[in-house]
């Protein structure tokens, strides 16, 4: 059968009624199953990775929280007529307030969030480093800067939208979903809970997806589970695909972020500005239900410092509850949106300070002495290599002359401008919740020499797969095309862990390790008998003759001491005086993957539009396993953090979006509206390198996990659109005032930022003055009237 999801069309209104009589009295449709068909076979109704606040159905009498919520699914002989049959169900709604809270500002209004997910990492005395700033007069050259920076959320836009095809057997207690999923045995809990089956009579499959980015961690769930209750209670295969549009409307993304900052740097009897002191308020937008809000929101929080020392420093970070779909996991996980804020911070601090922000970022940046905030020591065998690549590269690139070419070439040019952006990055790998990082891996040696291996790891074309089988033929010694991973199954490998947080080579690399460390063990004696040329095939038959076991699971662990943070704990009164404030809370990470990357713009004044001239990044992932498959997942990476930076706008119906409705409604369900980095976008010059003759003791191999790190440089497009503009406002407002531009950096934003006379007469209309003025994006109708200006 194929089905399709019934969807609520409002948001924070009571839903009275459903009447699904218009829908099967359609030629073909087979049913239409609500809640009441779940709890018909004594299904559990509710869903959710850590707070349980979510409905696999809404019931009726509860309220809809956002537009597209799952009320049922329709199924039916064909696709078109299950999407007939879906639309076709009526829904009868309470009467709506209008108050619905979409935004993260009306959130913060409205005092809505998940209190209980507030963190707050702190070191140093804040206050009373803000207090000496005040006291302070000229001669002690203490600056301080404060403001507001949003970054905007994204969407996955995975080539391959959510799909389940759920079969049942066995007269339907047994049940076998096939889910483009990042998390099998999520999945495979979720639908055993909402079927009433037991999770050992429930396999979830997945041979490969079509892109996940982390938005089939947890967002794949209700789908896999809609259709799981479909084929239990008709007993016959149900397959659903999401369409583009639902896909998009009701899945979540990115978290959008706002944070509100004051920040203050002592220029030294040198003239070097030396950072004094951060303090920060994060906000992301939630959602309706809390999904993994708060792990990223904890992420952010340990990335706000970037990659530079805070004498002073507090971070906090709250969750905000709105009416928009759950928002989730998504490359980066909140980390990406801290250091962005935290490069903004540096660039107002180096505008504030009148020093160059190359000079800023290098004067201040860890050295291996130097701990976090939260208490990991840069050195402390973590091999911190950003001042090394931050030097080679700069001079490689030859920074200073660079810009020196572009500040001659914003001089003879009034309508384009260039910009350069040199901007380091570190990101910390591990799962932040302790639990999380274990994994298992089970391997078969054939008695022909061939192995066969399963892990709990998922492919999505990031190359994991293609990773483990190297570890696995360079354990056996034998050829790569000797190893074959066949598909990642919960009957094989059970309570496997998501493949998310750039952990999975490290870790099921080494279980896979682990296991052929065993077989290995075992076959030394026919080795040893047979000769150091005798091919692994006989080795292994003739171990198989001695009754010898050819297959082992493996297991790995990271170590207690490199993973796990506890925002709440107190210090111990017995712990060193001389250790990292925050240090006694644990250590979030096993390592850190570093980057540096240097990107060169021209914005065209009048349009809005820019071109990336050229882009260098270089990455030290340790000893790569795969140097290919590392190149793409930075090239990869680069370019999505590049959209998601400069032209990747999610756009809701909101208090700034008036004509769009409902309230709530994602307008951007589609590529007419949102926009992905298209082959013309890719920078003219784009040269991705790995750092050198380096390793990490703390990975498989001395490898480094290289999936997410790597996104954030792709910012460096969007803080070198800022310097264009910074030129542009220069020459237009013939003054040098500081100016806030939010992310994405879309061609609207950039085209209003600029200042020049066009601009200031449509901006002044809207009663708003150039200084002001903080443009927010695109489908903004802000004019109080037509703009009067000619060219």
């Amino acid at each position: 059968l194929h089905a399709q999801l019934v969807l609520t069309t409002q948001c924070d209104v009571e839903m009275l009624s459903i009447d699904v009589t218009p829908a099967t009295s359609i030629p073909g449709v087979e049913a239409v199953y609500t809640y009441e068909d779940l709890e018909t076979i004594g299904g559990n109704n509710i869903l959710g990775p850590i707070t349980k606040d979510e409905f696999c159905f809404l019931p009726v009498g509860q309220k809809a929280v956002f537009v597209g919520q799952p009320i049922g699914i329709c199924v039916a002989e064909s696709l078109e007529i299950a999407e007939l049959g879906a639309k076709s169900v009526a829904v009868q709604y309470g009467e709506s307030n209008n108050d619905a809270v979409v935004t993260i500002d009306q959130a913060i209004k409205a005092n809505s969030f998940y209190n209980f997910a507030t963190e707050t990492i702190e070191r140093g005395s804040v206050d009373d480093a803000f207090a000496q700033a005040e006291k302070a007069d000229n001669g002690d050259k203490l600056v301080t800067v404060s403001g507001t920076f949003r970054s905007g959320g994204q969407e996955h836009f995975y080539l391959e939208t959510n799909a389940t095809l759920a079969v049942p057997s066995e007269s339907a207690t047994n049940l076998t979903i096939y889910s483009s999923t990042q998390a099998p045995t999520k999945t495979q809990g979720y639908c055993a809970s909402a079927t009433n089956t037991p999770a050992s009579k429930v396999v979830v499959r997945m041979k490969r997806m079509g892109g996940g980015f982390c938005g089939k961690e947890t967002r794949s769930a209700f789908s896999a589970c809609a259709a799981a209750v479909a084929a239990k209670v008709s007993n016959r295969p149900v397959r659903l695909t999401l369409s583009r549009d639902v896909d998009m409307s009701i899945t979540g993304g990115r978290h959008a972020f706002t944070t509100t900052y004051r920040a203050a740097a002592r220029i030294d009897a040198d003239g070097k500005a030396r950072l004094e002191a951060l303090d920060v308020q994060l906000y992301n937008n939630g959602g309706s239900a809390f999904d993994l809000s708060g792990p990223v929101m904890c992420r952010a929080l340990f990335h706000i410092d970037g990659c530079y020392e805070w004498p002073h420093f507090r971070a906090i970070g709250r969750v905000c509850k709105t009416a928009q779909p759950p928002h989730t996991a998504f490359r980066g996980f909140g980390g990406p949106q801290g250091i962005a804020a935290c490069e903004h911070v540096m660039e107002h601090l180096a505008f504030a300070c009148n020093v160059p922000i190359d000079t800023l970022r290098r004067t201040n940046m860890y050295d291996a002495t130097q701990s976090t905030p939260f208490g990991t020591i840069l050195g402390n065998g973590l091999k911190w290599n950003v001042p090394k690549m931050w030097g080679d590269l700069q001079a490689e690139l030859n920074i200073i002359a660079r810009r020196q070419a572009i500040e001659k070439f914003n001089s003879a040019n009034k309508w384009k401008k260039r910009g350069l952006a040199f901007v380091p990055t570190k990101f910390g790998i591990a799962f932040t919740e302790k639990s999380m990082n274990q994994v298992g891996a089970l391997v078969h040696v054939y008695t022909d020499g061939t192995v066969l291996v399963s892990h709990g790891g998922t492919e999505m074309g990031q190359g994991l797969h293609t990773k483990v089988c190297q570890v696995a033929a360079q354990a056996f010694g034998i050829p790569l095309e000797d190893v074959y991973i066949n598909d990642t199954s919960t009957d094989k490998v059970a309570n496997t862990i998501p493949t998310a947080a750039s952990m999975s080579t490290d870790m099921y690399g080494m279980a896979t390790f682990d296991a052929c460390s065993q077989i290995i063990k075992r076959l030394e004696p026919y080795r040893e008998k047979l000769g150091k040329e005798a091919k692994f095939s006989a080795i292994a038959q003739a171990a198989h003759w001695d009754r010898v076991n050819l297959s082992a699971q493996g297991f790995f662990t990271l170590m207690d001491k490199r993973c796990g943070y506890d925002f709440k704990k107190d210090k111990p009164a017995d712990y060193p005086a001389d250790a990292p404030t925050n240090s006694w809370k644990g250590q979030p990470f096993n390592y850190f993957t570093q980057g540096v990357a240097g990107s060169e713009v021209e914005v065209d004044v009048l349009s809005g539009n820019h071109r990336v001239i050229a882009s260098d990044v270089v990455v030290d992932v340790g000893s790569s396993i795969n140097p290919v498959i590392d190149i793409g997942q930075i090239e990869g990476a680069f370019i999505q953090g590049m959209g998601w930076s400069t032209m990747e706008e999610v756009v809701f119906a909101d208090e700034d979006h008036t004509w769009i409705r409902p309230t709530g409604k994602v307008f951007t369900s589609g590529p007419g509206t949102y926009k992905i980095p298209a082959f013309n976008d890719v920078p003219e010059s784009f040269n991705v390198s790995l750092m050198k003759d380096v390793d990490n003791p703390f990975a498989v191999h001395s490898s480094k996990a290289i999936g997410e790190p790597p996104f954030f440089l792709g910012a460096t497009v969007f803080f070198a659109i800022k310097d264009a503009v910074m030129a542009a406002r220069a020459e237009n407002l013939k003054s040098n005032e500081y100016f806030d531009l939010d992310m994405p950096g879309t061609s609207e934003r950039i085209r209003m930022a600029c200042a020049d006379d066009i601009a200031v007469e449509c901006i002044e209309k809207s009663e708003k003055t150039i200084d002001a003025f903080v443009p927010k994006g695109s489908y903004l109708f802000f004019l109080a009237k037509p703009c009067n200006c000619v060219m």
